[in-house]
């Protein structure tokens, strides 16, 4: 599972490269491909090729209803435009008439939520009380997790969102609510956690790989291993 990319293709090509996906693999993304980054036009062309490469489940943000709504629906384009949709136009040659119909129909393709029997998957929020599938549009895309954490879904099952930006590039973990959105494009790392170990990889947006988490749980390890020896002898 990989959180908001926002452009950020070195970002996703480094981690793609990292995960090694074979067609055994699901990869779920959580929504927000485009805009604010440098090259979202790249990072949708990186995930169109994935399909070919292993199941891929993508989810819609914010962003991409954004754009679709301005492209397909007549939305008046400030909104989009102030929120880093600029961006995504230079990436496209300086105009949306030039976004590929490939593309489009990626966009098209999107999912509004994803479920398995322990997990959901959604762009923003939830409501606990509701069933995600049916929940206003308001909260699918664009409310952000609040100071005070929602409660646990009433279905048991854990929540995966995106969307809320956590400002020390560190993925948000509770027993009930994980957000994946790690900051990239804002300096933070495009986040992926494999849902059996629960591992978690980073990468920044110029593509590099953070490996000071796994360096430090090693020093905790060795801490911990001298400390029993010390308490033995």
């Amino acid at each position: 599972m990989i959180g908001d990319i926002h452009g950020c293709a070195k970002a996703l090509r480094s981690m793609i490269q990292e995960l090694a996906p074979t067609k055994e693999d699901e990869l779920i993304f959580l929504g927000d491909y485009v805009d604010r980054g440098p090259d979202s036009r790249d990072v949708v062309e990186q995930l169109i090729d994935l399909q070919s490469v292993c199941k891929v489940i993508p989810l819609r943000g914010n962003h991409e209803w954004m754009l679709q709504s301005v492209v397909s629906r007549g939305m008046d384009d400030s909104m989009w435009l102030r929120s880093g949709g600029r961006a995504t136009v230079t990436s496209y040659g300086g105009s949306v008439r030039k976004i590929p119909e490939e593309h489009m129909a990626f966009f098209e393709s999107l999912l509004a939520c994803y479920q398995t029997e322990s997990e959901i998957f959604v762009h923003a929020m939830y409501d606990p009380s509701c069933e995600v599938a049916t929940q206003d549009d308001e909260l699918t895309y664009w409310t952000h997790l609040p100071p005070s954490l929602p409660a646990p879904h009433h279905s048991g099952k854990r929540v995966f969102v995106g969307h809320t930006p956590q400002p020390d590039g560190e993925v948000l973990r509770q027993s009930h609510l994980v957000c994946m959105d790690t900051y990239c494009f804002g300096g933070g790392y495009l986040s992926a956690m494999d849902l059996e170990t629960e591992t978690v990889l980073q990468v920044d947006r110029h593509g590099h790989v953070r490996r000071v988490p796994v360096e430090r749980f090693a020093m905790l390890l060795k801490g911990c291993v001298h400390w029993f020896r010390s308490r033995d002898s």
